[in-house]
């Protein structure tokens, strides 16, 4: 039996990839019975006649899903934030690295519009580059240049699925329209709400980029930490992980516990105020927030 990806999902149809063509399939009923819906990303097991016929059979172990956008496999998110207009923001990227890191997706940080902002905000920025740089992220810093972009993203889209995310107004879609002109993406005005856009794109499909696959969707609609406990933070903050394993208690939450290696971290400047603080308000967010039933 031929297997391939799935890389659209329109009207119950599976448009899956193979061997260089791409073969409409509907999922089997058992499918429906099991409760489990085939996702684009998807690696599956399919049967044809043809290219319009076909049906999906199985559907393998997947690494990652993501909910809104519903998508499968992501290897890695562009998080792609702006120096000014919208302003850098620590708090939303940590929201998004947080979120990336629980769906164990690799983040790629982005920040555009260099050249636009003032000396001593530049600077500042580059301050938190190096920060970030240091828990282990990968962050390229590029101008208002469309084709600045593009020479520092290319090599990261290669052999891989990635999805776009971060602020809206910085120039997400003109990253994507540079590197594939006939996807005329629509570009929207900036959101004051946490600096989301409007969107109009109704369905899912991965399209081809760089060499790699690139869901034409934003990610992460909901910015909320939906199914994330209190422990499950700790790990989403790599330079607090590797300071955890030298406290004093297991399950240390970083906060009153006596001989705390977190806080000591954080006390000497190893670990930046705002990454700490930004941890604590989150967890404060996943404790207070009302169970689902």
């Amino acid at each position: 039996m031929p297997e391939g990806k799935i890389i659209k999902a329109l009207s119950g149809f599976y448009y899956v990839f193979s061997e260089n063509k791409v073969t409409q399939c509907r999922g089997r009923g058992v499918f429906r019975k099991k409760k489990i819906t085939p996702l684009v990303g998807d690696e599956v097991v399919f049967q044809a006649e043809n290219e319009t016929d076909g049906y999906i059979l199985e559907i393998k172990e997947r690494k990652n899903e993501l909910v809104r956008p519903p998508i499968a496999n992501v290897d890695q998110a562009i998080l792609v934030f702006s120096a000014v207009e919208p302003d850098f923001s620590t708090t939303l990227l940590d929201r998004f690295l947080v979120l990336v890191e629980f769906n164990h997706i690799r983040p790629i940080i982005c920040i555009t519009k260099m050249d636009l902002a003032s000396v001593e905000h530049s600077m500042q920025i580059e301050q938190f580059a190096a920060n970030y740089r240091q828990a282990g992220y990968t962050v390229l810093l590029t101008s208002s240049k469309t084709e600045d972009g593009i020479e520092e993203l290319s090599p990261y889209l290669k052999g891989v699925i990635s999805v776009f995310a971060g602020q809206s107004g910085v120039g997400k879609s003109s990253l994507l329209n540079a590197l594939r002109p006939d996807l005329e993406l629509k570009t929207d005005d900036i959101s004051s709400y946490l600096g989301r856009g409007k969107h109009t794109t109704r369905h899912v499909e991965l399209i081809e980029i760089g060499n790699g696959l690139v869901a034409d969707t934003p990610g992460f609609s909901s910015l909320e930490f939906i199914d994330m406990n209190a422990e499950d933070l700790n790990e989403c903050f790599p330079e607090i992980l590797e300071e955890s394993e030298k406290c004093k208690f297991r399950g240390c939450l970083h906060l009153l516990e006596p001989k705390c290696a977190v806080k000591e971290a954080y006390t000497n400047g190893s670990i930046p105020s705002y990454r700490y603080e930004h941890y604590k308000d989150f967890l404060q967010e996943i404790k207070d927030r009302k169970p689902r039933y």
